[in-house]
């Protein structure tokens, strides 16, 4: 399925009802009175958090939702029925503002999260709710009011407790093939990650996490150069971030700290939060280089950069440190939920 974050919709809540106007004409009542009903109130507009949905696709095809109108009162003191509430269901971490004004409306975060987004219009007063001692005959009603109609932004935000960043082919999507049951396509070509993959972590019976893969990031991505900076605000919403380093590239004398340095950069530019968030370096394809040669390069990146985070050799093909790696991410997550 396409991965969409953004989509437009307009939403029609219903009217209300009008009020009656009626008299009672009943035998041995010889002087009746007012008995019109009140109208029904219109249909509302709901979205309601769904935790099985990941895109917003859906919204690329109806782009309109209307709610019922409420019925008309009357005669006998009969309230008009009310127009039913629909629920549009959208994926956990969508964002609703107005679409022209950008004015936000809420933020869905939870799965059977209810917001309200269009509210229906209130019923209309029957003439009976007008009678009175010097108006025993009153043809006054009250019209019911109009449904609230808007055009709506979502922005999808991925909503995940660890992010994977680095440069394409940094090996973010075989780790988390290799560390959950996601199956993204893995292939040795730049931007392999068309959009982001989502995958649950799961340590043991009662400890999991979701780990999101974000499209490679390049230099001048912050300026929209590749995919990156498409999903970088993906990135804006994790908790941890790891930063993959492909090793293999050293044997060809690639600068890895420089890289590290780049990336950085970037995420700089895009949104100076993401670098108060806390980041491992994560170096991968150990495979590839001959006995301890992966970690005497690592150690010299680490050294070079004066980094002081936590920091990891992996091999997701063969799983060297990557169960290290989940776990300690795990306790990490776990600190932050009880500081």
């Amino acid at each position: 399925m396409k991965f969409v974050d953004e989509a437009n919709i307009t939403v029609i809540a219903g009217n209300g009802g009008d009020g009656s106007a009626s008299f009672r004409r009943e035998k041995f009542i010889p002087f009746g009175g007012p008995d019109g009903g009140d109208g029904g109130r219109g249909g509302s507009v709901y979205l309601e958090g769904d935790s099985g949905l990941n895109t917003l696709v859906d919204f690329r095809h109806l782009r309109k939702y209307k709610a019922q109108c409420g019925q008309n009162g009357s005669g006998r003191q009969m309230t008009g029925r009310s127009g039913e509430d629909i629920t549009i269901r959208v994926p956990l971490g969508t964002i609703v503002t107005h679409a022209d004004t950008g004015e936000s409306m809420g933020d869905v975060t939870e799965h059977k999260q209810l917001l309200l987004v269009a509210k229906g219009g209130r019923g209309g007063l029957g003439n009976v709710h007008f009678k009175s001692s010097t108006n025993r005959a009153p043809r006054r009603t009250v019209p019911g009011s109009e449904g609230e109609t808007f055009d709506l932004h979502f922005e999808l935000k991925v909503l995940a407790d660890v992010g994977l960043l680095g440069f394409p082919n940094a090996g973010k999507s075989t780790l988390i093939s290799a560390v959950s049951a996601a199956r993204p396509k893995v292939a040795d070509y730049p931007f392999t990650t068309l959009y982001p993959n989502l995958g649950v972590v799961r340590i043991d019976t009662d400890r999991s996490f979701v780990i999101a893969d974000i499209p490679g990031i390049i230099e001048g991505a912050a300026e929209g150069a590749g995919l990156g900076i498409q999903f970088l605000k993906h990135l804006q919403r994790t908790r941890l971030l790891l930063h993959l380093v492909d090793l293999a590239p050293l044997a060809e004398d690639v600068d890895a700290a420089s890289q590290v340095r780049l990336l950085e950069k970037e995420l700089e530019r895009f949104d100076p939060g993401l670098m108060d968030k806390p980041r491992w370096l994560v170096f991968t394809k150990a495979d590839l280089l001959p006995g301890a040669e992966a970690r005497e390069k690592a150690v010299a990146v680490v050294a070079e950069l004066g980094w002081v985070a936590p920091w990891f050799v992996i091999s997701s093909i063969t799983h060297e440190g990557t169960r290290e790696l989940m776990q300690q991410v795990s306790d990490a997550l776990l600190g932050m939920d009880e500081s």
